[in-house]
């Protein structure tokens, strides 16, 4: 059995020996994620997309994460990776007071917003960090006026 953990680096290394000592391997491609109650990830492992190694990738650098059908990418200033989880489990391993979802294929990073536009059909396209432009959907257009007190 595999198992990924989602756990404070203060305790990563207690909760890897002790699992590996029942016969439990920790792996971060596994389907299971065992995770600390109330607690977001500080890091998220990445592949780099031509797939050759993986990356421990902090969250603060995230500028978004979109998904293109069963492709999950996550965006920095600088690169774009790959994770091979979906984005409602990636959703629920980050900090809420962080990230917001801003349609059913988008999450961003609240402090990384430079620009928001209003349109006339109930939506916001908005500037992220680096110049990408994303669109807020109207199914998620009261809960991002909430969100960033509009």
């Amino acid at each position: 059995m595999k198992i990924q953990l989602a756990v404070s680096r203060e305790r990563y290394e207690e909760i890897k020996n002790e699992l590996e000592s029942h016969g439990i391997m920790v792996d971060n491609d596994a389907d299971l994620v065992l995770s600390e109650r109330n607690r977001y990830i500080d890091n998220l492992t990445v592949r780099e997309c031509d797939g050759s190694s993986r990356i421990i990738l902090p969250v603060g650098e995230i500028i978004l994460i979109e998904t293109y059908g069963r492709n999950v990418e996550v965006n920095t200033e600088t690169d774009t990776y790959q994770v091979s989880d979906r984005l409602y489990k990636i959703a629920n391993l980050l900090d809420p007071a962080d990230f917001l979802r801003i349609s059913n294929s988008v999450i961003i990073a609240k402090k990384k917003v430079k620009r928001i536009t209003p349109t006339l059909s109930m939506k916001f396209i908005l500037t992220m960090a680096g110049g990408r432009t994303v669109d807020v959907t109207r199914s998620y257009y009261y809960i991002f006026k909430d969100a960033f007190g509009i």
